[in-house]
């Protein structure tokens, strides 16, 4: 039987997701990132099938989010999108200490996978962890300070954006250090899916599909690296995407 566990890894609020017969042994695990707006227990189902392969899964709250909601303005919560992916990032650290310290993790099998916001946190922590052994991008761009770019043009579109041109830049500069169409040597034939529907208003297509194009050429092992389009699909992910999500690890991790 599959079992749902509270856990507050490190400070960061969790769901761990497992075979409760398993609950305590070591086996590959997998973070999976919400997106932006969502919360952990919204990907219990993927995670569900995940855990019935044999899969330690762990579904962190980001900041902002689920259980660390706070009373912030929609605007703040916006502005802070960048903010709560790098910190992602750094606490994805904190995750795989966790299962380190506690002997969970099998044969450093450690996996990386998220929806939107959650596809960029595992873009960005690519470029930073060599110990991520596959990854799985859903609906989320490498190409996150042309994206950042995008956004920030669609705010000031809007009105006042309430920040300063000097802290725009820093932000870029930032973003630079995680910017894995910048640094795609860091993949180093890791294996790494994506999936992005064609129709997609939120986070652009082209931004994923452009960028493996130019990745997979640097793949010796091109079955490696591999995308999934969907026609007329748009930002949410479908059933077939689960699946083939789920099927990605079971054959690579």
């Amino acid at each position: 039987m599959i079992g749902i566990y509270e856990k507050e890894i490190k400070t960061i609020p969790s769901l761990v997701v497992v075979d409760e017969d398993k609950e305590k042994e070591a086996l590959p695990v997998i973070t999976y990132f919400h997106g932006f707006t969502s919360a952990k227990e919204h990907n219990l189902s993927l995670a569900f099938l995940l855990a019935q392969k044999g899969f330690r899964v762990i579904l962190p709250d980001s900041e902002y989010h689920g259980v660390r909601e706070q009373e912030i303005s929609a605007l703040k919560k916006q502005i802070s999108f960048w903010d709560i992916v790098m910190q992602n990032v750094k606490e994805l650290k904190d995750i795989k200490d966790y299962v380190d310290e506690e002997g969970l993790l099998l044969d450093e099998r450690f996996g990386v996978a998220g929806t939107s916001m959650g596809g960029i946190t595992t873009s960005a922590a690519l470029t930073q962890y060599p110990w991520i052994t596959t990854a799985a991008v859903l609906m989320g761009s490498p190409k996150i300070t042309t994206y950042a770019k995008t956004l920030v043009n669609s705010f000031k579109r809007m009105g006042n954006l309430p920040v300063t041109d000097d802290m725009i830049d820093h932000l870029y500069e930032q973003l630079e250090n995680y910017d894995l169409s910048k640094q795609v040597e860091k993949l180093n034939d890791r294996p790494l899916l994506f999936w992005h529907g064609e129709n997609d208003a939120v986070v652009p297509f082209d931004h994923s599909y452009t960028f493996y194009e130019e990745a997979a050429k640097s793949y010796k092992n091109v079955d490696n690296i591999h995308f999934i389009k969907e026609a007329n699909r748009d930002h949410k992910v479908s059933r077939h995407a689960v699946l083939e999500t789920v099927k990605w690890f079971d054959e690579h991790l």
